[in-house]
């Protein structure tokens, strides 16, 4: 399981900020005191809960909690965890800490369901949600534990931060504040498994053979014996190997993983994958809300933002809502002084700063009637420049949307060239050689191929490059990022992939110390990368083939970015057709790829065109 943890942020909830964790550990022990209760929801179900109380108890103190499937642990009630809360500013300052195995996770009872569909409208008490189980413990808690001041607040990482967001319908009063951070929002459209509908298969494969396999009772992590087990030490090798997706149930899961036939039987945007949304149920919200994310996070970059916006367009503009989004990886807000990530400096420590200024005085003001609280509608580190900013809104008011077009020879310009002739460039894009998402050899997934270089793959000829000149003065992005293409291709369907790419200047220095020996003159960091699955460019409902040869638009949302292009840099995007084997390899022929077979997979010739007729571009956002 550690593995799986590492991947979706699970042991963030027992990672320190404090270059001392034993002190750490030593400073819950003799502050705290642990119990261990089962609390009854209303359909009889019982959840396994830890609380940590201040021992000190002249005084009363506000409940944070977190609902997690990764274990509550350890259990007994004289096995402590080394840090409490999400960073241990929040033990220093002094609340009640509980943690829940939410239903049929570990040793809490009943059957665990995948992202839980919210009900809105319960008939019977027979129906239950994570909103239910949420307002049902938080009645126990402010009823049974002593000293408590009736107020709570909830905060959670990834998939406890759909916890965390899942809690906001229907809220209990005593739910004052809470904060889903890089929570997992929607599988299909942008978090983790899919993004547009293109499965992420290397996270979903991964995540799924431990997580995704049922434990036979409530039992603790420890004596849970039946992950799928397998070996990489080339993922790029071991994924290609394994061919088409209907394998990996053959080779490797079986019947042991529901969600896995689930999510093969359900290709399109369907009942299924709508019912995981929580985004529409997000209204009428009571308490207050800070969304937190990375700007470089691989797993839920998505979520953060959705999360924000659907709360800001369907509830009142007095309602506070708040989004704090950095330069980090998937929770690195609350891992390491957030400094460096990959090959960037980004000139302060930006993860103590969140850490100190932003989530203790949130939750503080809220459950503690702190006087003040100085925080805008969002708090937004902006890289390249790397400052922090306050806006009064996102994406910010003052901006201007200006378009990167496309032209001959690989130029990119904000003014449109003039050409009237055919006006394109053409690749084959081949599934068995797909282009990979990193250069050299991972075992594993990493988390660094978010901002890293790039050059390794523009210098492939199944990927198009388009640059600007150098710039001759800073531009600063802040907000959407649409790829516009108008492209063909043999086949009858085809990935696209869009990279924002900031190119460094031939004479930019190498960092001091050089320990991995990186050369940052010419240094391509992705700024901002995403894939579409060309069938559902119409409606992920109801997938489209192409027209093989037919001049056909391909327009989609990238996530937000924040970044400054510094004067002496240059503008870059990269196009291509497969990322590998981040996301699965398309057959490139119309058909449900989750049932494809290994001879499907075939050659196309793509073609992306730049003429007055079709004229592709990525449409960005500028701060003024």
């Amino acid at each position: 399981m550690k593995k799986l943890f590492l991947l979706f942020g699970a042991a963030l909830l027992f990672a320190s900020a404090d270059a001392q964790p034993s002190q750490d550990s030593l400073y819950v022990r003799e502050h705290y005191t642990k119990m261990e209760k089962y609390i009854t929801m209303r359909d009889g179900i019982r959840l396994f809960t830890s609380i940590y109380l201040p021992k000190d108890q002249s005084k009363r103190y506000p409940i944070i909690m977190t609902r997690t499937p990764y274990s509550v642990g350890p259990y007994g009630e004289n096995d402590y965890k080394r840090t409490l809360g999400q960073n241990m500013l929040l033990a220093r300052e002094g609340f009640i800490f509980v943690y829940q195995d939410v239903r049929g996770r570990w040793m809490s009872e009943g059957k665990f369901v995948d992202v839980r569909p919210d009900i809105d409208h319960k008939k019977t008490t027979k129906e239950t949600d994570e909103s239910s189980d949420t307002y049902d413990t938080i009645d126990w808690l402010i009823k049974n534990l002593p000293n408590n001041n009736g107020k709570v607040g909830i905060e959670g990482i990834s998939y406890p931060g759909f916890y965390s967001t899942a809690s906001l319908p229907n809220a209990h009063p005593a739910l004052k504040a809470v904060s889903p951070q890089a929570p997992v929002t929607d599988w299909f459209i942008g978090d983790d498994f899919h993004h547009n509908g293109a499965l992420f298969v290397m996270d979903a494969f991964s995540f799924m053979t431990g997580f995704g396999v049922p434990r036979p009772k409530p039992i603790t992590p420890a004596e849970f014996k039946n992950p799928v087990k397998y070996k990489e030490t080339d993922n790029y090798n071991f994924y290609l190997d394994l061919g088409a997706l209907p394998n990996y149930k053959k080779r490797y899961l079986g019947d042991s993983v529901k969600f896995w036939d689930n999510m093969m039987a359900h290709p399109n945007y369907d009942w299924f994958w709508k019912a995981m949304n929580i985004r529409p149920h997000l209204k009428n919200i009571t308490p207050a809300t800070m969304v937190v994310g990375g700007f470089f996070d691989a797993e839920d970059a998505f979520g953060a933002q959705q999360v924000f916006k659907a709360l800001e367009k369907q509830n009142p503009a007095t309602h506070p809502n708040m989004l704090v989004l950095g330069p980090w990886f998937h929770g690195g807000w609350e891992r390491g002084d957030g400094q460096f990530f990959g090959d960037q400096n980004f000139g302060s420590k930006t993860s103590e700063w969140f850490r100190e200024n932003v989530e203790l005085p949130f939750f503080k003001f809220y459950l503690k009637d702190e006087k003040i609280l100085d925080l805008p509608k969002a708090t937004i580190f902006i890289t390249g420049s790397n400052e922090w900013h306050k806006f009064n809104q996102w994406p910010p008011k003052n901006t201007v949307e200006k378009t990167l077009y496309f032209g001959a020879n690989g130029q990119l310009s904000f003014a449109a060239q003039k050409s009237k002739n055919a006006g394109f460039d053409e690749y084959i894009s081949d599934p068995n050689s797909p282009v990979p998402y990193q250069d050299g050899i991972q075992a594993h997934r990493t988390r660094e191929y978010m901002l890293d270089d790039q050059r390794f793959a523009g210098r492939r000829p199944d990927v198009k490059v388009y640059q600007t000149d150098t710039l001759k003065d800073d531009i600063t992005l802040t907000g959407p990022v649409i790829a516009d293409l108008f492209a063909s291709t043999s086949g009858t369907d085809a990935d696209f992939v869009v990279k924002l790419i900031d190119v460094f200047p031939d004479n930019y220095p190498d960092p001091k110390p050089n320990p991995k020996s990186v050369t940052m003159a010419g240094y391509e960091m992705l700024v901002r990368g995403e894939v579409f699955r060309g069938k559902f460019r119409n409606s992920f409902e109801k997938p489209e083939p192409f027209v093989p040869g037919k001049v056909t638009e391909v327009k989609y949302n990238l996530p937000d970015v924040a970044h400054t292009f510094k004067k002496g840099h240059r503008i870059m995007i990269q196009v291509q057709n497969s990322w590998f084997p981040l996301v699965d390899r398309n057959p490139q022929k119309f058909e449900d790829i989750n049932q494809a077979k290994d001879a499907d997979f075939q050659k196309a010739t793509i073609r992306i065109y730049h003429n007055d007729a079709a004229l592709s571009n990525v449409k960005v956002t500028v701060l003024e």
